[in-house]
């Protein structure tokens, strides 16, 4: 479940006047106070020229969160990240005749919706945290803004759409449109193609080996409890697919047994298949 953000020390902070609207701005949509310079914290949102940032206090022993989606990591795998040949490729059955429309229920920061937007996917992002929607929010707005100057770039942009929500209700919106669908044509505009969950697990016992960003976001999102309701009318509005994405040692999402799995070393990939995919 997430934690109410009252149980952490959370103000919004800017690096330069300029700034202090935006800042004022997302302190209200978050009722989060501004930060004086003085108050102990354990995380500042923070504004700064190169975009909104979680900041840990110094005790957390780790740097600052930011999603960008034009440079490092991200920019890396965009160039050589192996195509369609990645694990997550073929999970969610992307092929030369066929490139899914994804509903992503579990944005996080958007690093697998980037991939599979990267691959020609049109990719609808849910982020019902409304700290990490910010951060997702802010670097696909600076995504977007560089892609004026990259034209691959602004294309994959183009093919990411965010909304705050909760999976659980936005999935219930569309099974209830569903049965109020006249014909299977209206009922294929409701459905995205594959369905995708990538859940919040429990850290592993030996916290040392985890990264220092998942530890932050343990803190800041919680685990997603819930997570095993979402399969069942997630396998419901889905056309082709639902697809899980599972620590390579952890059970089955809901205890439900997959059609197949595409195991790597760390994760694994639990495909449930509803019909053919297309080509």
């Amino acid at each position: 479940m997430i934690p109410p953000l009252s149980q952490l020390l959370v103000y919004l902070a800017f690096s330069s006047g300029d700034l202090k609207g935006r800042a004022v701005e997302l302190a209200k949509r978050l009722s989060l106070s501004l930060y004086r310079g003085d108050e102990e914290f354990d995380y500042l949102l923070e504004y700064s020229d190169a975009g909104l940032a979680l900041v840990p206090s110094v005790a957390k022993g780790f740097g600052s969160i930011r999603c960008d989606f034009s440079t490092g990591e991200h920019s890396h795998r965009r160039h050589y990240g192996g195509g369609n040949g990645q694990a997550i490729a073929k999970a969610v059955g992307i092929s030369g005749k066929f490139t899914p429309s994804v509903l992503d229920l579990t944005a996080g920061l958007g690093a697998d919706g980037f991939v599979l937007a990267t691959l020609g996917c049109n990719v609808t992002l849910l982020e019902r945290n409304p700290i990490v929607h910010s951060l997702l929010a802010d670097g696909i707005e600076r995504g977007t803004a560089a892609g004026l100057y990259d034209s691959e770039l602004g294309l994959i942009m183009a093919r990411l759409s965010l909304l705050q929500a909760s999976s659980s209700d936005y999935l219930q919106v569309l099974v209830d449109r569903l049965t109020n669908c006249s014909d299977d044509s209206e009922s294929a505009s409701v459905q995205p193609d594959v369905v995708y969950i990538d859940p919040m697990f429990p850290l592993r016992k030996k916290s040392a080996k985890v990264k220092k960003e998942m530890q932050a976001f343990h803190q800041i999102v919680g685990t997603d409890n819930d997570s095993d309701a979402l399969l069942n009318n997630a396998l419901t509005v889905a056309q082709y697919r639902v697809v899980v994405k599972r620590p390579a040692g952890a059970g089955f999402l809901a205890e439900a047994k997959p059609s197949y799995s595409l195991k790597g070393k760390s994760t694994r990939y639990d495909i449930y298949t509803l019909k053919k995919l297309p080509g």
